[in-house]
């Protein structure tokens, strides 16, 4: 590892010292360093200094909470819901990781070994953002792109397959909005040998062709959302034929066929405890990189549809905040067209349109609410993480809605600068970073500024060309569409 020798008198220097050792034309390390050293020499480059490990275990925020979320209920009964109760749906680690207490869970050493495929992930300065915005702000973004799948999904793809396969599953069954967690799924059931079923969500699966072909490179097989495959899904397009679908549409259909057929799991990419909990490897990387810059952030940013990614990125922060070893703002951006925390209630609702899943206290528009056909597909969800919803009625948190002309206009800022072309989910996160800078430039603040970018859009370029030919339209939640899907929600 010639790279790495050559680095190591280096990274007991200062973080100003080692950036600019590796951003000017004096490299110590040769041009002619062998290829293995090519990936830490990247990895060193984003974040100077940092040869960061792979976490060993994931992170349970639940056990630091100083009030516990309240728990799921039965469906039919309204009681507290028993483990047992998901049998039908997940193997039972799965379930133990669902309703667990302990702080850590280890990580399985298959899983680490898939891992390494991607992980560590980037954590990169956007310095040419910044000079572009002519803020004192530094704003860091973790970059979950480099995975298989292109996004932070496989993260929890693979723990849920491995877990199914260990349990003898030979078949999983999920939903997905823009193809992300469809396509990590489909790489992740490849691995150990599942075979994998998908719906997606009709404006996705029309919008985003590659993402479906994608998933079936992989050997997934991928049906439009609402469909004709299951009750649920006939009954959507009897009463509109055309619908452009919804995760909560799609969730229905794939939970009716896991909970009827004794040889098939379900898997969910977002939302629930478990998911939540396989994401912290990013935030716990997160911590070691910006640790050996000597930095800690002042805002931790994210993007929310479900959850999953803010979670991720957020919760291991949160816990040194609660530790009082930090301070940071947290702050959830989601679509103005689908605005769970900042326009939906805080009520016990279905996971899923046809009630099938448990009444989760979450952040709610109404489990029958169809968002408009937004290009960040993977938002357009009508409930949010009963984990994050708790931690923002505990106040520890504050989210804002923005519109997707705003978010598309910041991508193109972001990846004219940095060079990356952003997912439509974190050009929510983007958007909302760079307005923070710019607030920054009016105060003279130099705060540090970290975001979560969830994955990158070369599957998305449709979306992007509609916004440069003038054609995209901000879309927004009617008042009587909202009304009426809420007075849907169970009284609980």
């Amino acid at each position: 590892m010639a790279a790495a020798a050559a680095l190591r008198p280096a990274l007991s220097q200062g973080p100003e010292h080692r950036a600019s050792l590796l951003c000017t034309p004096k490299h110590r390390v040769s041009a002619s360093a062998s290829r293995r050293s090519l990936r830490f020499t990247a990895r060193a480059s984003s974040n100077p200094g940092a040869q960061v490990s792979i976490p060993k275990q994931w992170y349970n925020l639940i056990a630091d909470l100083p009030v516990k979320p309240p728990p799921p209920l039965h469906p039919q009964t309204h009681q507290p819901l028993n483990p047992s109760d998901l049998s039908p749906l997940f193997p039972d680690e799965l379930i133990r990781q669902e309703v667990t207490d302990e702080r850590f869970v280890d990580i399985p050493e298959e899983v680490i070994d898939v891992y390494k495929l991607w992980r560590p992930t980037p954590l990169i300065r956007a310095r040419r953002l910044e000079k572009l915005l002519g803020t004192p702000a530094k704003i860091y973004y973790k970059y979950e792109g480099t995975s298989p799948a292109g996004s932070h999904k496989p993260n929890t793809a693979v723990p849920q397959a491995w877990y199914n396969a260990a349990a003898g599953v030979k078949n999983v069954v999920t939903e997905t909005g823009a193809g992300q967690w469809g396509s990590a799924l489909s790489f992740a059931s490849s691995l150990f040998g599942l075979n994998c079923e998908v719906w997606q969500v009709r404006a996705s699966f029309d919008q985003k062709p590659y993402r479906r072909l994608m998933m079936e490179t992989w050997g997934a097989k991928v049906h439009p959302s609402p469909s004709t495959a299951t009750e649920a899904g006939k009954r959507i397009l009897e009463a509109d034929p055309s619908s452009p679908g919804s995760l909560g549409i799609a969730i229905s259909e794939a939970v009716e066929v896991a909970a009827t057929n004794a040889d098939t799991k379900y898997c969910l990419g977002s939302v629930l405890n478990h998911v939540l909990l396989h994401q912290t490897v990013i935030g716990e990387e997160c911590l070691e990189q910006l640790a050996a810059l000597g930095e800690t952030p002042d805002v931790v940013i994210g993007c929310t549809g479900g959850g999953s990614n803010f979670g991720g990125l957020a919760f291991p922060f949160l816990r040194e905040k609660l530790r009082g070893n930090m301070s940071p703002a947290f702050r959830a951006v989601e679509p103005a067209a689908c605005p769970t925390l900042t326009k939906g209630v805080y009520a016990y609702d279905f996971g899923d349109t046809a009630g099938l899943t448990p009444l989760m206290k979450m952040h709610t528009l109404g489990h029958g609410f169809v968002p408009d056909p937004i290009h960040a597909g993977g938002l357009r969800y009508h409930g949010m993480a009963p984990l994050i919803s708790h931690v923002y009625e505990l106040g520890f948190m504050d989210a804002i809605a923005i519109q997707q002309t705003e978010c598309f206009q910041a991508a193109l800022q972001f990846a004219r600068t940095e060079g990356i072309i952003p997912a439509p989910e974190p050009t929510h996160a983007i958007a909302a970073a760079i307005r923070e800078a710019l607030e920054c430039k009016r105060t003279g603040e130099e705060k540090v500024i970290l975001m979560a970018m969830c994955g990158h859009g070369h599957f998305d370029l449709a979306a992007y060309e509609k916004y440069l030919r003038g054609d995209m339209v901000d879309l927004s939640h009617p008042a009587e569409k909202l009304e009426a899907s809420l007075a849907a929600v169970p009284k609980v």
